[in-house]
């Protein structure tokens, strides 16, 4: 992985180096250890709607893009994707396979799910290293109208969350600053107020308001020996907060947009003079260190606009013994877009009719450009609207801030004035980043719990000795899953008793056999670990309130999944074969022994004696064993018994293999030279595959692990009917679907575009339709269209 990581970083490392390795060296070296060892993984999911009703399927696609360049990224092998509810308690939980930075995967909503407000999150294995709280994350609404909503709770005094953020960090006495101001609701939602400070006589010193979604400043400067409440008004009440903490000696800064192509970073301390540092990041990469003088408590930095990255950059002020004293955020608005066009054949549209849609993608040259796309078309109502989350913004400014960022598109609309001030105050209202500084300049290496899954799914265990409840190291643990698809895994055990069984081609429902070899020692105990997060970020969920405006919509959603689910509840189940490989494990055996084509034995033994001529069996004291014979003619293989496996189960006590019913196996493949498996050496394998892919009746050692474990999942065919015929149209079968379109894999080509077909459905309304998407570059937009289903409409066109 620091193999990985470290390739990955270079270009960008080596570049700022030159720039600036005079400047903090000891600094900025161990920035670069630090973030090349932690790379990023940003995730963003699109979802075909954001209101589901019990009973329908939840489509959605997976973006997974590194957190440096935002370009789409191959890293992880598999998301998870989880619901909660609100208790933060997973409801629906899967795992999805990625491919070149994508992925697509669907969840059938159970009936018995209350109504109520859930949240829908997915991440990575390695991201799983770092906080939850940079999880892809939305909110989503589940209706159930065969079941009572649940009554709220007794109904407590609204909280409201308060939150002063000094710029750069600290208020200073006799010091001016600039203080950021945010307020929300329990449920992190902006609330409008109005506030001021006051000193320990009741002076004002200070007025206040939200600009934009609860979040305001104000200039403030204590004094020496002063004390100071703040007073916040929101709906008629008033709130009293304490003020941060005032410090006597320190140091404060100041950025500012001079409106061309630079900041002004202004640094002031009571402290002596001396030199203070300027250090801006982007994305973790380096993009500029500065030093000044401090003449007369004042030292001033001038940034290169151009020299920063897009998106969100950390800039740091370091003292003169390179500690980090003042810390601040900018958000520079990202020009790398992917510009979709979108528009469907007509603005109106009759039941059961065709739809073209045609699309378009241009990158930020304004130039054609081939897209991974995703596109959803549904029928809005009370519970449905047509704001969805917006890639760019996300994986641009969303995904690097802590906490609820309320409607993040908004800071990409047309820039002016006020959205650049308002940007600017979310900035402001963030704090210190993710990662510690003291971290980086202690040199101290991130512990890294999780692995990547560079290839598929990894299942992790830990083994202890049941004698005395400790972890054992090296001992050998093999993993099967009983079939007629033959797959086996091995893992050795660390210092901490860990295993690590990395799986391939692992799809479905299975059950798994985790055991040891209970030939040598039966005394230790495995558990298997579950692979999804036991984090969660600090975020509450509202209830869902059912109002009396809501009942049609309920009524409404309970026939059309009824009749949905009994009319065409089949097709909605249909999946696709997602098992591109079914070779076991070994490859292609030495020989394959058909047993119908022989002289059936009613027992084991004399099958191997009279029909495997590389298998030698013996019987010493009521004991099987058999010995390899290489299948070129040289010899024994060795002394120790050969692997034996039936329906990829491994089997340590041959009586039990002996003990098998021939009949019921179908065919035996021989491997009769030596095999490492992972960590393991095995002297020969023979496979026996039975007709029904139970063990041929074979018991499985009664020390071993057997549990019902959920691979990746199968992918699931989005059903659409078609109406291409008079005979199709005038079809009895009731149409109630409101999702008339979802595709995760819509491409445009060199040209940058491509078109849409589909049909509408029984249901009227007004329909739209979301688009997101990314390119190979990184360039990242979405679009919407809509129109309208009339039932009559066919007959004013006509």
């Amino acid at each position: 992985m620091k193999k990985i990581t470290s390739i990955f970083f270079a270009i960008a490392i080596m570049s700022i180096t030159r720039l600036f390795g005079q400047v903090l060296p000891e600094v900025q070296a161990n920035f670069n250890d630090y973030t090349s060892n932690a790379l990023q993984e940003k995730l963003f999911v699109h979802t075909d709607k954001n209101g589901y009703t019990a009973g329908e399927v939840l489509w959605f696609k997976v973006y997974n893009v590194d957190g440096v360049f935002i370009k789409p990224i191959g890293l992880s092998k598999v998301v998870y994707v989880e619901v909660l509810d609100d208790k933060q308690t997973p409801v629906l939980q899967t795992k999805i396979a990625m491919k070149d930075g994508s992925g697509n995967g669907s969840l059938y909503i159970p009936v018995n799910l209350p109504t109520g407000n859930f949240v829908l999150r997915a991440y990575t294995s390695w991201m799983k290293n770092f906080s939850p709280d940079y999880y892809f994350s939305k909110k989503l609404v589940i209706i159930n109208p065969l079941k009572s909503p649940e009554k709220a709770e007794k109904a407590q005094l609204a909280a409201y969350d308060i939150q002063f953020f000094p710029e750069g960090g600290h208020l200073v006495s006799g010091m001016e600053s600039i203080v950021g101001v945010k307020a929300a609701d329990q449920f992190g939602k902006g609330v409008n107020f109005r506030g001021a400070i006051v000193n320990q006589n009741n002076d004002t010193v200070a007025r206040f308001e939200p600009l934009k979604f609860g979040i305001g400043r104000f200039v403030f400067k204590p004094q020496i020996n002063a004390t100071y409440r703040a007073l916040i008004k929101i709906e008629g009440k008033v709130i009293q907060k304490d003020m941060p903490a005032i410090s006597d000696k320190g140091y404060v800064m100041s950025l500012k947009d001079n409106g061309g192509g630079q900041l002004s970073v202004s640094v002031n301390t009571n402290l002596p003079d001396g030199k203070v540092f300027l250090f801006a990041q982007s994305h973790q990469v380096v993009k500029a260190v500065q030093s000044s003088a401090v003449n007369n408590g004042i030292a001033n930095f001038i940034v290169d606009k151009g020299r920063l990255g897009e998106g969100i950059s950390q800039i740091t002020v370091f003292s003169a013994d390179k500690k980090p004293v003042c810390e601040r955020l900018y958000f520079k608005r990202p020009t790398k877009k992917l510009s979709i066009g979108a528009s469907a054949s007509a603005a109106q549209y009759a039941i059961r009719k065709k739809a073209d849609v045609a699309l378009t993608a241009q990158g930020a040259d304004k130039k054609p450009v081939a897209a991974s796309l995703s596109v959803s078309v549904y029928r809005i109502d009370s519970l449905q609207h047509n704001q969805q989350e917006d890639i760019l913004s996300y994986l641009w400014l969303k995904s690097d801030l802590r906490g609820e960022v309320e409607s993040p598109g908004y800071y990409f609309n047309d820039q002016n004035a006020a959205v650049t001030q308002a940007a600017d105050n979310l900035m402001l209202t963030q704090g210190w980043r993710s990662f510690a500084w003291d971290d980086v300049l202690n040199k101290k290496t991130p512990a890294f719990n999780f692995l990547p899954e560079l290839n598929g799914p990894v299942i992790t265990a830990t083994l202890v000795n049941k004698l005395n409840n400790q972890p054992e190291k090296d001992i050998q643990a093999y993993l099967g899953i009983p079939g007629k698809h033959i797959q086996l895994y091995a893992a050795k055990s660390d210092a901490r008793g860990k295993l690590v069984f990395n799986m391939r081609n692992f799809y479905g429902p299975n059950e798994i056999v985790v055991e040891t070899n209970t030939a040598v020692d039966t005394n230790y105990r495995i558990d298997v670990l579950t692979p999804f997060s036991d984090q969660f970020a600090k975020a509450a969920t509202p209830h869902f309130d059912v109002t009396p405006g809501l009942q049609t919509t309920f009524e409404d959603a309970a026939l059309a999944m009824q009749v949905q689910n009994i009319y065409n509840g089949a097709k909605m189940r249909q999946f696709v074969d997602s098992y591109p490989d079914t070779t076991a494990f070994y490859g292609t055996p030495y020989k394959t022994y058909l047993l119908d084509n022989y002289t059936r034995f009613t027992t084991m033994e004399e099958v191997m004696r009279e029909y495997i001529r590389e298998a030698n069996v013996f019987h010493t004291g009521n004991q099987f064993h058999v010995k390899v014979v290489t299948g070129i003619g040289i010899g024994f293989l060795a002394d120790d018994d050969p692997m034996m496996l039936i329906d990829g189960v491994p089997f340590f006590d041959m009586n039990k293999v002996f003990k098998v019913d021939p009949l019921k196996i179908r065919k035996l493949e021989d491997v009769p030279y030596n095999y490492s498996l992972g960590p393991s050496y095995e002297h020969g394998i023979f496979s026996f595959t039975s007709y029904k892919g139970d063990l041929g009746g074979a018991e499985i050692d009664p020390h071993a692990v057997v549990l019902d474990y959920e691979g990746l999942q199968q992918e699931r065919r989005f059903y659409s009917p078609t109406y291409d015929t008079e005979a199709q149209a005038a079809s009895h079968m009731p149409d109630f679907r409101n999702v008339l379109y979802w595709s995760p894999s819509v491409n445009t080509g060199a040209d940058g575009k491509q078109q849409l077909s589909f049909y509408t459905s029984d249901q009227p309304g007004t329909y739209v339709g979301v688009i997101q998407g990314i390119t190979q570059s990184g360039e990242a937009g979405s679009q919407t269209f809509s129109f309208e289903v009339k039932p009559n409409y066919s007959s004013q066109i006509k």
